[in-house]
């Protein structure tokens, strides 16, 4: 179908052309308070279409597969596409650059072969092991709080993507995912309700631990009873490797050369120059076997590639597909990031074997006092400027230990001098994430009560 598609393109005048065709499969089961609750099921398969035609660039998309329809559906595409204003700069990527090692699809073995002999009955079990509800209940006297409402879904899914291109593209990428997550709401003796959360996902049948996910959910929501108001001021501030993404996020965004093209981040300009702690280093580690967000090519057939993407504070790496790297007038890498990793750092004591396990409780002990945030509620951050404002959850602690919780706080403060405070970083990234962000320590952190 997509070998034909492109053929069709090409017969039409098109001048180059490329395909993706792409399947997906997600089966879903959520448990209410112990109870099967709602079972779904879907399935989805479409083409999209590329099209470089006299100049000018379109994309299009159906679902519709029969080949008489998309010999009518590509030819109004190719004369639609004539329709619109010229744009010199889209043009397909350097063959040189795609990937030449992906046409199998499961070269990184995120697809179980498991996958196929699952069944509903086998669901059906792994949804029941999710919930602990009728446990929990049980078990409530004398505790302190009591089991407002317990949701868990677990969830398989499956994935296939295939994409070529007239230059002589080939490349496949197939993954299963299994999934679970469980959500706890409690309320305590004096009517005040707490809620917290828990998921995993692997694309291995047996990698998430199913039996405990509604545990870790249960324990983060009883860990919130209790809050205490915190006065306003600096503070260090430790995130929890659950949340610690958040901070990430707006850097990763700032080095993509859309947001420098339209003069909407605070990275401009910043390549090659040191912009932050050298602490920090976030590698893309896209090439990593089993490990989940890993791919071999981008949704243009570049190939990825292990690599620094900023390096003891040094920005190293734009993300620059094909068209920005013509309209910029810079060299093309990939789209954007695959899977990255943020490496171990403890200020003032960089050698190698003091980076090695090193978990919350360290980094607790190694700050002393001060505030541990474990979740955000809502803020911003100036994608310009780099100011940013959050809402968080989290805990006040004392000589390394956890004394009491807070909530309803603020952060402020601006992400290039957020991220030269920093004075640690973990070795306990979740597992489960594709992005392999590990609990972090900042100095002097202006909180507001």
């Amino acid at each position: 179908m997509a070998r034909r598609c492109m053929e069709l393109a090409l017969e039409k005048g098109a001048e180059s052309v490329r395909v993706s065709l792409g399947k997906s499969v997600l089966d879903s089961l959520t448990m209410l308070n112990g109870e099967l609750d709602k079972v779904s099921r879907s399935a989805d398969r479409s083409i999209f279409i590329y099209l470089f035609v006299d100049g000018r660039y379109g994309t299009f998309s159906t679902n519709r597969l029969e080949e008489k329809e998309l010999e009518d559906f590509v030819a109004k595409a190719v004369t639609m596409v004539r329709m619109l204003g010229e744009d010199r700069f889209r043009s397909l990527p350097d063959p040189q650059r795609t990937a030449k090692d992906a046409a199998g699809g499961n070269e990184l073995g995120l697809f179980d072969p498991r996958y196929t002999s699952r069944n509903a009955d086998m669901r059906l079990k792994a949804a029941g092991d999710l919930s602990i509800y009728a446990k929990v209940k049980s078990g409530e006297a004398g505790k302190g709080y009591e089991l407002i409402s317990e949701e868990c879904e677990y969830s398989e899914s499956y994935e296939d993507n295939y994409l070529i291109d007239s230059q002589g593209f080939e490349g496949r990428h197939t993954e299963s995912s299994f999934s679970c997550f469980s959500e706890m709401t409690i309320q305590d003796m004096e009517g005040g309700k707490f809620s917290g959360f828990w998921w995993e996902s692997s694309s291995k049948a047996d990698g998430p631990d199913i039996c405990s996910c509604g545990q870790k959910a249960l324990e983060r929501a009883v860990r919130q009873i209790g809050p205490k108001r915190r006065r306003s001021g600096k503070y260090r501030m430790v995130v929890d490797a659950g949340v610690s993404s958040r901070l990430v996020a707006p850097l990763l965004s700032a080095l993509n050369a859309a947001a420098i093209q339209q003069n909407m981040s605070f990275l401009e300009d910043s390549l090659g120059k040191r912009m932050f702690s050298e602490g920090l280093t976030i590698m893309d580690m896209a090439r990593t076997p089993g490990k989940n967000g890993s791919r071999l090519f981008d949704t243009e057939g570049v190939a990825t590639a292990d690599a620094p993407v900023i390096e003891k504070g040094t920005v190293r790496k734009y993300f620059v597909n094909t068209y920005h790297s013509r309209k910029m007038g810079i060299p093309a890498t990939v789209e954007d990031i695959s899977r990255p990793c943020l490496m171990p750092y403890l200020k003032g004591d960089e050698s190698t074997a003091s980076c090695e396990g090193i978990s919350l409780a360290d980094i607790l002990q190694r700050c002393g006092s001060g505030i541990l945030v474990t979740g955000f509620n809502g803020g911003n951050c100036n994608p310009v400027s780099g100011d940013f404002s959050f809402g968080i959850e989290g805990f006040a602690f004392s000589r390394g230990k956890v004394t009491h919780p807070v909530r309803e706080m603020l952060i402020t403060g601006n992400m290039t001098s957020l991220w030269n405070s920093l004075t640690a970083a973990g070795t306990d990234a979740l597992p489960s994430s594709r992005w392999q962000i590990p609990s972090l320590a900042f100095d002097d952190v202006s909180f507001s009560a």
